[in-house]
């Protein structure tokens, strides 16, 4: 992925244990600022899942979502313009 500005942002306010999301580079910001943790790079690679080093959410890469989508739907943060 290229610029920093087009990386997609995944949090986890509801607490669920594993989030599906179209990405495999992406930001986690832990929950809604101002709950939010430092907003971390994670990357995938070859593998299909991650955990974010702050929170704990298992992220899943789910290629049936688009690249800024997630399960469940509102796991997929979008800054206000």
């Amino acid at each position: 992925m290229a610029s920093g500005t087009n990386i997609p942002k995944f949090r986890n306010d509801t607490g669920v244990g594993e989030i599906h999301i179209g990405a495999k580079e992406f930001k986690c910001v832990g929950a809604t600022p101002p709950n939010d943790h430092p907003h971390v790079f994670l990357d995938m690679g070859e593998e299909s899942e991650i955990i974010c080093p702050y929170c704990s959410t298992l992220y899943k890469h789910d290629p049936s979502l688009k690249t800024d989508e997630a399960s469940p739907a509102e796991a997929a943060w979008k800054e206000a313009s």
